[in-house]
């Protein structure tokens, strides 16, 4: 086939909703197009696993360019290039934010953005395997599995003592319109085993005579009859057609890629790359925004974390019964706090590992050691997606800038984020569990020298959003419905549109958004 109803490109957290979604309706035709390949590998099974994931054929593997906050550095940014996208690859954390996220979103959006008004989305998506008590929050017949820590390590029970004997309050439910507190971490994972959005949404779904899912199937741009995009033009598969709509599913990278390699974007940008010109839409990868990271790590003078902890006896464990630490997200348990320059919600997130997650994991360490990740969740600095005219084929090639602590602000809610984190490490309940630093972490200095450290370690924690976000206003990327303002016929659904990145994880919002959309797209091909 190559004409169909919907084409969507990416099978990501979005593009797996919405083709399962949208092929529920037995009479319209819907492609799933993927650059990457199948998730058939052993360790996107196993949660613990995901570092060993990265720069891997399951990675898109980006670079951002040389960040002058960041000494200089240009920073890893791995993507999901399989099916199931980042949800693929990633911690697993289902995580929705506060409700001050969502009706931020409705005072660009519309009211239909609100907190109140996305819950059901969520709601819709998920299958709750936890405390029956937590049904007041989560739903429980979606196609997603949600559960709590199945083998969770006393190490983070002795975290949770500190956070609560620091004044924090103790969540059962994480997911509640407020999360500031301690929990913890609910996770995508079935018996023990992570639960994709390819699990939950394609599997089923694979089935349908009226979906075809392509992988291996590179989109070069998007095809157009005048002002009205009709299909995709693929590097293998010719220009696949869309009767109705092109749907663009391939994330805040992706997504305003084809865009400005398609003629939209910032008119004078594009003609410099050698692009023509279909519709001015100036703010088309603007507006970046992602949560930096630092992780606060100490050694652990007992083997008691999950360093080594692939042996034989848990493999076999892992295997038979989907329990032991093999079954671990890594973060098992999270606090949202306040630093002294925020307002009535959270601005920080403090992760806990009991594990020494230093440069995304991509050594296997050899030591025993703990983790505090400081997450910067209200970022002040933004940054921006453009073609790179200095390249041979500034079409094909990007400039991801992040932009990261552009703003002074940024830098002095981490080192509150760090300072918090140094006295939880030395709580009662944790100090046995640690000694000297590790890592890029310094120990306990002054706060020029912590500045510094943060400068030249602080890492992504993969989740760029907002560069085609939607909004009432004339300048935004795409409509209140996610529809490409300048052009028809085109839709964006992913976390690209988020007008501001949310307090927490980028995949639960990132399905909620799909769901929703889902359903504008069949209310707009009736009327």
């Amino acid at each position: 086939m190559s004409a169909y109803d919907y084409v969507v490109v990416g099978a990501g957290s979005a593009g797996c909703v919405l083709a399962a979604r949208l092929s529920e309706d037995p009479t319209v035709r819907v492609a799933l197009v993927e650059s990457g390949g199948p998730d058939r590998k052993r360790e996107i099974r196993i949660p613990a696993a995901f570092p060993q994931l990265f720069k891997t054929p399951f990675d898109w593997d980006f670079s951002t360019v040389k960040q002058p906050a960041l000494g200089g550095r240009e920073l890893f940014w791995p993507r999901g290039h399989s099916l199931g996208g980042s949800s693929s690859i990633n911690a697993m954390m289902w995580v929705r934010g506060h409700r001050d996220d969502y009706d931020a979103w409705a005072a660009s959006a519309g009211p239909d953005w609100g907190h109140d008004a996305i819950v059901p989305y969520f709601r819709r998506a998920e299958r709750w395997s936890g405390p029956v008590g937590d049904t007041t929050v989560y739903g429980t017949e979606g196609p997603l599995h949600i559960a709590p820590p199945r083998s969770p390590s006393p190490l983070t029970a002795d975290f949770v003592t500190a956070c609560r004997d620091d004044g924090l309050t103790f969540l059962p439910e994480l997911n509640a319109p407020d999360h500031s507190g301690v929990a913890l971490t609910p996770v995508n994972q079935w018996r023990g085993r992570r639960w994709s959005a390819a699990d939950g949404y394609l599997g089923p779904a694979a089935r349908r005579a009226n979906l075809d899912i392509l992988p291996h199937t590179r989109v070069r741009a998007l095809a157009f009859d005048g002002d009205r995009a009709t299909g995709v033009q693929t590097e293998s598969s010719g220009t696949l057609t869309a009767r109705r709509e092109v749907i663009l599913s391939a994330g805040a990278i992706g997504s305003p890629h084809l865009l400005l390699r398609s003629g939209i974007g910032d008119p004078g940008e594009l003609r410099r790359a050698g692009v023509e010109v279909r519709a001015a839409s100036p703010d088309v990868g603007r507006n970046l925004q992602d949560h930096l990271s630092f992780a606060v790590t100490l050694h652990c003078p007992r083997p008691v974390t999950m360093t080594g902890a692939d042996t034989p006896v848990n493999i076999a464990r892992y295997l038979l019964t989907g329990r032991g630490p093999l079954s671990s997200n890594l973060a098992e348990a999270v606090a949202f706090v306040r630093s002294a320059a925020a307002p009535a919600a959270p601005d920080l997130e403090l992760i806990f590992a009991p594990a020494p997650f230093i440069d995304h994991g991509l050594t296997p360490p050899t030591e025993h050691g703990v983790t505090i990740g400081v997450v910067l969740l209200q970022p002040e600095s933004t940054g921006r997606i453009t073609l790179d005219t200095d390249h041979p084929d500034p079409r094909s090639a990007l400039r991801i800038d992040p932009g990261y602590l552009a703003a002074e602000t940024d830098l002095r809610r981490m080192m509150d984020g760090v300072r918090h984190a140094e006295r939880l490490f030395a709580h009662t309940a944790l100090a046995p569990h640690t000694s000297t630093p590790m890592g890029h972490y310094p120990g306990e200095v002054d706060d020029d020298r912590l500045a510094e450290a943060i400068r030249t370690g602080a890492e992504t924690l993969y989740h760029p959003v907002g560069t085609c976000r939607m909004g009432e206003d004339p300048g935004s990327v795409t409509d209140p419905r996610l529809r490409v303002r300048g052009v028809r016929g085109l839709r964006v659904v992913d976390a690209s549109v988020m007008p501001r990145i949310t307090r927490g994880h980028t995949h639960a919002p990132t399905v909620a958004i799909a769901e929703k959309a889902a359903e504008l797209i069949r209310q707009d091909a009736r009327a």
